[in-house]
């Protein structure tokens, strides 16, 4: 199905901002040991538990979520993928953005890259831009 866990990455956010369910769960692993966490939320197990929780959450429209400052760990199987997401939503007023940090982890099979964990949690506003990044070792 993906090529990439990029490519994977890359659709799971184009279906949570069009609000497609079906396309959403393609991306998940049909596995049953999947795992969501929403920031605030329960951890929930098992494709049933996730797919209820994102159908909640789309039945309100698509989300607007800017993915940004990833970082990506790969292996010959899996990858994981953390960065950065800006979410925007409409407040009383105006549009107001909110920061979270999330990790994805992707599993290869035999049909591609597909979603196996998503953990977000809340961020503060200054998320990605001043992030600690260990100092390159000294060349003696």
């Amino acid at each position: 199905m993906f090529a990439t866990s990029e490519e994977a990455e890359l659709a799971f956010y184009d279906a949570l901002e069009r609000a497609d369910l079906a396309r959403l769960m393609q991306i998940w692993s049909d596995e049953e040991e999947i795992v969501c966490v929403h920031p605030g939320g329960l951890r929930l197990v098992g494709l049933h538990a996730v797919k209820e929780a994102w159908q909640e959450i789309l039945s309100n429209g698509g989300l607007h979520i800017r993915p940004s400052s990833t970082v990506v760990l790969h292996s010959m199987m899996s990858a994981t993928h953390t960065l950065v997401e800006q979410v925007t939503v409409q407040g009383t007023d105006a549009p107001e953005v909110a920061y979270c940090y999330a990790t994805n982890v992707y599993h290869k099979g035999p049909t591609g890259w597909r979603l196996v964990m998503h953990h977000a949690s809340a961020a503060p506003s200054e998320a990605g831009r001043h992030d600690v990044h260990d100092a390159p070792g000294l060349l003696h």
